[in-house]
């Protein structure tokens, strides 16, 4: 439950720190659902529509990225019309492609495989948790210690955190910051696409209107949450992803449905409260540029 917070959180994350607060995750996240089950129908290979998806979802991202970037438009108001788009243009895509209303299901179609760990598949219980996942969720958590690395470790990681920390300092000693801006949003579509196929070939083999049903938004949150630090974003998705699987739960218990489904969304609002401002947000203003 948590592979599709986490990998759109960390694409947030990338985002956030070059200056572009991405609202659009949601979005993002729904068209690589979407994207991944029409690869799949197309090609008949899992493989190939994970990839489909991906790159669907990057051309998209780019509509982000220039709109903001190159035109200097309002990254809140970009981000929340992509959400819009990704919700009409999957319903209606829908409906031409599959010729369904509402979702689209074939008992043939292959979802992605689950990986057996040797040695620890024999373990009572730990086994059970551990192994037998989709790939991505194993190349989610894998990805929040790469990004670390690459972030605080590297030189490339310097210059992409110099670029939302200052761009102007930053474009002074000659680094590009709309080339970093744009690889970030290239990153964090890649990131988004995968969310996606994961949502909708790793856990359920379908696709419905509206399946990510808020996760680009608490995956916004887990990203502030986090303070766009990788293993502060891994921490904060583990978190929701565990709520989202205990409104699962209670399901079984005989509580009300209603009451159940929003309990990963008030746990958000209650972790917003957590959420505190950094001084370099009110610089990264004063620069004239979108902050984190």
């Amino acid at each position: 439950m948590v592979t599709p917070i986490l990998l759109a959180a960390l694409g947030g994350a990338i985002c956030s720190r070059v200056g572009l607060f991405n609202v659009g995750l949601e979005g993002l996240v729904l068209f690589g659902a979407f994207f991944a089950i029409v690869g799949n129908y197309l090609m008949g290979n899992v493989w190939l529509a994970v990839a489909f998806a991906v790159v669907c979802v990057m051309l998209f991202s780019m509509i982000f990225a220039y709109l903001s970037i190159q035109l200097r438009a309002n990254v809140i108001i970009v981000g929340i019309s992509l959400n819009f788009l990704a919700l009409g243009l999957t319903s209606f895509s829908l409906r031409a492609i599959f010729n369904v209303k509402g979702a689209y299901y074939d008992k043939n179609m292959q979802g992605l495989p689950g990986w057996d760990i040797p040695l620890i598949k024999d373990i009572p219980w730990l086994g059970d948790v551990l192994s037998g996942h989709s790939p991505l969720v194993y190349a989610a958590f894998l990805l929040v210690f790469v990004f670390q690395y690459f972030l605080f470790r590297t030189v490339s990681g310097f210059r992409l955190l110099a670029v939302g920390e200052n761009p102007v300092a930053a474009r002074s000693i000659g680094i590009k910051s709309k080339r970093i801006q744009y690889g970030a949003v290239l990153i964090c579509g890649i990131l988004c696409g995968l969310a996606g196929a994961q949502l909708s070939l790793g856990q359920v083999t379908m696709f419905t209107e509206n399946m990510t049903a808020g996760r680009g938004f608490i995956a916004l949150v887990a990203t502030m949450l986090g303070q766009s630090n990788p293993i502060g974003v891994g921490a904060s998705s583990l978190l929701f992803g565990f709520m989202d699987a205990i409104s699962i739960r209670l399901q079984g218990l005989a509580l009300p449905t209603h009451f159940t489904m929003m309990l990963p969304y008030v746990v958000t609002l209650v972790m917003m409260f957590f959420f505190k401002d950094k001084s370099y947000l009110a610089e990264a203003r004063k620069a004239n540029e979108s902050s984190r």
